[in-house]
């Protein structure tokens, strides 16, 4: 498949695309239109953040099948756009964690230390000690808004200067706090007039543009030092301002603004303001990371896999992943045999979730099953990202029922519809080292098949000699039948299914034989 790549990108990550064999193309400086124009040759799309992947660029992409963005946010890609469109699209979320913590930490001693201002007087041949008298973190309270992964690990990094720590985190557990050595408080203005330091660790959203004021700086403690590695906005700069000249604040580090590049604010040319180019996640470890992770992560989505970063995939923590991942494959097929048995269209799924695995969030195999159904029926992409979209649009509703109980089995999954009042059911197994998907019922019957690329199935009067009749037909026609198996009912009713794997497609005149010389009632020819 074919890769774009319109930003710089480690050369590792462009190693790992080509050694799995695809195709590379770096273009770098692309205007929007010249994007639009070649997008539609291209399986896959990376970016960093200075590209604008938006809903022009994802329509035109109509063979686009993930975008990479090698980095933390998405803010530069439609996510809506691509999930109608059934696009993947995923990050690097861990890449730059230590860096941007370790920027943090820079600009908290660069802030009370002066280092800045005290370096700009020496270039100019200046030596002034007097002017840039600095401030300690030893024994200084910081207060660290937004408890998550960088947040966490600038906990770590301040707690070795001896500084106390304090938090903000309406997501953050207290016991997640308390492990990192945090007071956690439970509203933000109980923890302003107590820092001395604060940092904010925030997503870009309406909760957190904005967050900080006139009014929260109002109630900090005088002489307080900010800082911003995070997202632009969240401190309002203009209503800074008259704070930073004041001395309320004592000092200011900005490493991200609302719009970028940024090369002017109301609190450009402040002495007490430290203003970086976005450098967070610029290191050359951060940058590797960023490439390599993101390079593995558009693998995956090539390969049709799971993408453990894909923002428009509800994510799974591993714990529940590792339960649930054999039922994935598993789910997928109930739902193409599901839409091969059933005579009607579907309206309406019910899937039954049994023995160990009813213990788990199993949401996600509602949409593996979802995008089984569709993935016969329809010629747009089908996968984890739009299969809940095309059922909402084609109004076809799923539920997921939950049986704790074991019964024959640890865990069992099947599926249901209705056509009109006629039962379609189909349930299957995940078993063995590898996960072999067993099909263990079909129409209510019982039976233990694992499935091949070609499954006969066929209804019948149950009496001798029919599965010799059954033989000669497909035999005549040359059709191997490699594996088969006879389902039964806990009640006689005089009736037999049977399910055979056979190693070609069976073409209608040699159904039509069937049906003739072995009485088939009723049958049906599936392709996985």
């Amino acid at each position: 498949m074919r890769v774009l790549i319109s930003e710089k990108l480690a050369a590792n990550a462009l190693t790992l695309l080509e050694t799995a064999g695809q195709t590379v193309d770096v273009k770098l400086g692309l205007t929007n239109e010249e994007i639009i124009e070649i997008i539609p040759d291209y399986d896959a799309l990376i970016v960093r953040s200075a590209t604008k992947v938006t809903r022009e660029v994802i329509e035109a992409g109509s063979n686009l099948k993930i975008i990479g963005r090698a980095g933390v946010g998405v803010d530069n890609v439609d996510v809506e756009a691509a999930t109608e469109r059934g696009i993947i699209v995923c990050n690097a979320p861990t890449s730059n964690v230590v860096s941007a913590a370790e920027q943090t930490m820079c600009l908290l001693l660069a802030s009370a230390r002066k280092t800045a201002q005290a370096n700009a007087s020496m270039q100019q041949g200046e030596w002034n000690r007097s002017a840039y008298t600095g401030r300690e973190l030893f024994h200084k309270t910081l207060a660290i808004v937004g408890l998550g992964r960088i947040g966490g690990l600038v906990a770590e990094r301040a707690a070795a200067f001896g500084m106390e720590l304090v938090g903000y985190d309406p997501y953050c557990s207290v016991e997640r706090a308390a492990a990192l050595g945090v007071t956690k408080y439970e509203t933000i203005d109980e923890v302003l007039p107590l820092a001395d330091f604060i940092t904010v660790h925030l997503p870009k959203n309406k909760e957190t543009i904005g967050m900080f004021g006139a009014k929260q700086f109002a109630k900090m403690k005088d002489g307080v030092f900010l800082v911003n590695t995070a997202r632009g906005g969240i401190y309002n700069l203009a209503e800074m301002v008259e704070f930073l000249q004041s001395g309320k604040i004592g000092g200011v580090a900005i490493d991200v603004f609302e719009s970028e590049p940024c090369t002017s604010s109301p609190i450009h040319g402040i002495d007490n303001a430290i203003l970086t180019p976005h450098l967070g996640a610029s290191t050359v470890e951060a940058q590797e990371r960023a490439g390599v992770q993101i390079a593995e992560y558009v693998l995956l989505g090539l390969e049709n896999k799971m993408v453990p970063t894909a923002v428009n995939v509800k994510l799974v923590p591993d714990d529940v992943m590792g339960a649930v991942a054999p039922y994935i494959p598993a789910c997928e097929t109930l739902g193409v045999v599901l839409a091969q048995l059933s005579r009607e269209a579907i309206a309406n799924v019910e899937l039954t979730v049994s023995g160990e695995l009813a213990e788990y969030d199993v949401s996600l195999l509602g949409t593996a099953a979802l995008r089984g159904i569709f993935s016969r029926n329809t010629d747009d992409p089908v996968n984890f990202v739009n299969a809940n979209y095309i059922a909402q649009q084609r109004g076809v509703g799923i539920t997921i029922k939950k049986d704790s109980k074991l019964h024959e089995y640890n865990s069992k999954v099947s599926l249901l519809t209705m056509n009109g009042t006629r039962r379609i059911e189909v349930g299957c197994i995940a078993s063995g080292p590898h996960a072999e998907i067993r099909i263990v019922s079909l129409l209510d019957y019982k039976l233990d098949l694992i499935p091949k690329k070609y499954v006969l199935v066929m209804k019948y009067e149950d009496t001798p000699g029919k599965l010799g009749r059954i033989g000669t037909v497909l035999g005549n026609a040359n059709i191997n039948i490699s594996t088969m198996e006879i389902g039964t009912l806990e009640k006689a009713t005089g009736e037999a299914i049977v399910l055979m794997n056979v190693d070609d497609p069976v073409p209608p005149a040699v159904y039509d034989e069937l049906v003739a010389s072995v009485g088939v009632n009723e049958g049906w020819f599936i392709e996985l």
